[in-house]
């Protein structure tokens, strides 16, 4: 099976190509071209140099969230139009939770988080159900030290392995001592994050976990500039 992946969460995305389950190819938006600009160039170029066609692919996998509304939006549009096009199966994938599946960490809890800006992360308490990681209240835009918080109240005082694009945010919280003390760290993680997602996406696929192109939509978590602002005169709470 060939699986494309795409990561347009924020400007540290990227694309992976993968086969029977390894990676094959892959490139990083190592650049400031916006995604709409960089994305079908840059999948030519990975496609071409693994020797394969458009046609040969058998999954679609895309980042739903969170991340840039912008950059969120160009990466589902192209897949839903590429499944659509070609016919391929296609399969939505959290970056966060790929984050979290991604790592080689041991506990029962992982706190996966990056930077969201405006003094926020992004960020997802996962447990181990199994073989399997199922999230905690669900993906949350907060303040570092509301998500320090959050994970220490929720993760019944045992050890959480975290994993972070951007561990420097968590370890200036005042906070963040205790739990070193407790002998826990932040695991840096790779910024090209498209080959994790293609390969959750490959579980999901096996299970016979598809979505449609209809169905298919991002998760923001927060909502947009014009969401918050007023507009009119009335402020938008849809």
């Amino acid at each position: 099976m060939i699986t494309l992946a795409l990561d347009t969460c924020d400007s540290r995305g990227g694309i992976a190509l993968r086969r029977e389950g390894k990676p094959w190819a892959g490139a990083r938006h190592d650049s400031a071209v916006d995604f709409s600009e960089w994305v079908l160039p840059a999948v030519a170029k990975v496609i071409a140099l693994a020797g394969c066609r458009m046609e040969d692919v058998d999954l679609l996998a895309v980042a739903t969230g969170p991340g840039s509304f912008t950059g969120l939006r160009v990466g589902l549009t192209t897949v839903k139009a590429w499944s659509e096009v070609y016919r391929k199966q296609l399969v939505g994938v959290s970056r966060l939770e790929a984050m979290a599946c991604g790592a080689r960490t041991p506990g029962r809890y992982r706190a996966v988080f990056y930077n969201a800006h405006r003094g926020q992360i992004f960020g997802a308490l996962y447990r181990s159900e199994g073989e399997e990681w199922t999230g905690i209240e669900g993906e949350k835009v907060v303040a570092p030290e509301e998500f320090l918080d959050f994970v220490v109240a929720m993760s019944e005082d045992q050890p959480v392995s975290w994993i972070s694009l951007d561990p420097e945010l968590l370890r200036s919280v005042p906070g963040w001592r205790l739990r070193e003390q407790r002998g826990e760290a932040i695991l840096g993680t790779s910024s090209s994050l498209a080959d994790q997602i293609g390969a959750l996406a490959e579980l999901r696929a096996k299970a016979g976990r598809y979505a449609s192109a209809l169905e298919l939509d991002a998760n923001y978590v927060r909502r947009s500039d014009a969401e918050i602002h007023w507009k009119g005169g009335t402020r938008l709470d849809c």
